[in-house]
């Protein structure tokens, strides 16, 4: 079943109708529990076996696992023994309390330690064994990670399923109340606009919107359809156009010239985009026909100034999950320059890891890291208070220099052109790595990354990718991009700088056109959404 299909549309239907046909809270839970379930066996996991429904019994086991071990972390601290003396007694409590806590601690690191096994096990040990077996020249390592990527089938959603069991254990540990309803946390684990690609989700954030369920108003259900509509355009309409030229171009890069390889670079940026937002706004207008606010997780990041606003922007959800469970255990940026660089580093390098077992992933978050390095090391340049040197001594001539550099840096940031500068380098620098991202064969990638300027494309490539699959010239595919560009800038200034908002009649009055556009223009075979390998 995919979002983009009738499959989906009579499945969302039929379960809106049963969902708000039953008034108990506890009913409405059991049935989208049930109807979640029924989604996630019904999605093609891109074999010959239904994997999806082979896994869901061992997804169940680790939710049960993650649930029970949640009310550990988060079972209340001893209670003051009843001992007459008062002194003994704070004494006794004091200690008891320390021992507790540090037995909670023990059982949060189990359970991290368990949800990162379990994502490793299925998702990297072909990478480990590979990565052994060719620095080492190791048969065995070579042929067992061969074999175990044939034979080991990663469950669809693991990603984000051990990143929200983790979010949870953490939350608790913290002080969030942990659950003792099975079938609450389930039903948050479960949760099918949300279960394959996010947003990622805090368990609180999002059962306790069960408590005021209520039938939607005409707003949100027009929102809601909206939302629906517009990730359908985005998905099957733009993004899986653009997917077509990307993989021809991609797909035969010896052939591909310099002009090539930048319409491919710029349109699977496009594509990429496109394809997880327009999944995030089905996703969120299905939840909204729910009666559910899912987290917003895109805010135009092709319009950021620097790479830390770009990940401001840019899968939001995962921007939070890195910040507060990685950044900020690490210690953040409250403690020395240098150190808040090498955690910026190690949070990148994870979240490239992350998104899948493959070098050029790490290179990708390598290249994000480097570029929240420098943005942080030019921001404590320009903020830093200008030097008072009325009567410089000698040896203040390198003071006095590097506060007239920091006051040039902020005249700088602060006008139009460096914007515009900023803008440019850091969409430079996201276009380039999304190289890597689309090609983690680091072969692949660095022959692109080596034939960016001055390459002449084979003879014949024009011909058969241009004229004979696609159907349009490179600068016909070059307009098409400006155009979503400008388009994309329209939408930004409209309702980020103008406030400009279209209100509900309208948009019921559009959903039925885009809905047919999408019909008509879309291509036959839908691509699988990008994010689900993640």
């Amino acid at each position: 079943m995919s979002f983009l299909s009738l499959t989906y549309a009579l499945f969302l239907l039929s379960l809106l109708i049963v969902y708000w046909s039953v008034q108990k809270r506890q009913w409405k839970l059991w049935s989208l529990f049930a109807a979640s379930l029924v989604f996630y066996a019904s999605l093609d996991s891109g074999q010959n076996a239904p994997w999806s429904l082979y896994y869901i019994p061992l997804l169940l086991i680790f939710t049960f696992f993650n649930f029970r071990l949640g009310l550990e972390v988060g079972e209340n601290a001893t209670l003051r023994p009843h001992i007459t003396n008062l002194e003994i007694q704070e004494e006794e409590w004091q200690t008891a309390q320390q021992d507790w806590n540090r037995r909670r601690l023990k059982l949060l690191w189990f359970g991290i330690t368990i949800n990162v096994f379990l994502l490793l096990g299925f998702k990297y040990i072909p990478f480990f064994l590979s990565t052994l077996g060719s620095w080492f020249n190791w048969s065995a390592a070579q042929t067992a990670a061969t074999w175990t990527d044939n034979a080991v089938i990663a469950p669809l959603a693991l990603s984000f399923f051990c990143f929200e069991c983790i979010a949870y254990l953490i939350d608790v540990y913290r002080g969030a109340p942990a659950t003792d309803e099975f079938l609450h946390f389930a039903t948050y684990k479960f949760f099918f606009p949300k279960l394959l690609s996010g947003p990622i989700t805090r368990y609180h954030a999002l059962i306790s919107q069960t408590k005021s369920l209520r039938f939607p108003t005409t707003e949100r259900i027009s929102e809601g359809l909206w939302l629906i509509a517009c990730g359908a355009v985005k998905k099957a309409l733009l993004a899986d156009n653009l997917g077509i030229a990307v993989d021809l171009i991609f797909g035969n890069l010896q052939r591909a010239g310099s002009v090539d390889l930048w319409i491919a670079t710029i349109a699977y940026g496009f594509q990429l985009y496109l394809d997880f937002s327009g999944y995030v706004d089905i996703a969120r207008g299905s939840a909204t026909l729910l009666g559910f606010t899912l987290p917003q997780n895109f805010n135009f990041p092709y319009f950021s100034t620097s790479i830390a606003d770009f990940w401001r922007r840019w899968h939001i959800t995962l921007g939070d999950w890195l910040r507060n469970y990685l950044y900020f255990p690490l210690g953040g940026s409250r403690l020395a320059l240098h150190r808040t660089c090498l955690n910026l580093t190690i949070v990148m390098l994870i979240a490239g890891i992350w998104h899948g077992a493959a070098w050029g992933f790490i290179v990708w978050g390598g290249i994000h890291g480097l570029g929240l390095v420098l943005h942080r090391l030019t921001h404590a340049l320009s903020q830093r208070p200008p030097i008072q040197t009325a009567e410089k001594a000698p040896g203040e001539q390198s003071e006095a220099a590097a506060a007239q550099t920091e006051n040039l840096l902020q005249t700088l940031w602060n006008h139009p052109i460096g914007l515009l500068l900023a803008w440019f380098l850091t969409q430079f620098m996201v276009f380039f790595a999304w190289i890597f991202f689309r090609l983690p064969n680091l072969k692949d990638s660095f022959w692109v990354v080596q034939h960016l300027i001055g390459h002449s494309a084979d003879a014949q490539f024009a011909q058969k990718v241009y004229v004979e699959a696609i159907g349009l010239g490179p600068w016909q595919i070059s307009l098409i991009l400006l155009a979503i560009a400008a388009l994309m800038g329209f939408i930004y200034a409209a309702g980020q700088g103008l406030k400009l908002q279209l209100n509900w009649p309208v948009k019921v009055l559009l959903v039925p056109p885009l809905l047919y556009a999408v019909w008509i223009l879309a291509p036959a075979d839908s691509l699988p959404y990008i994010y689900f390998d993640f």
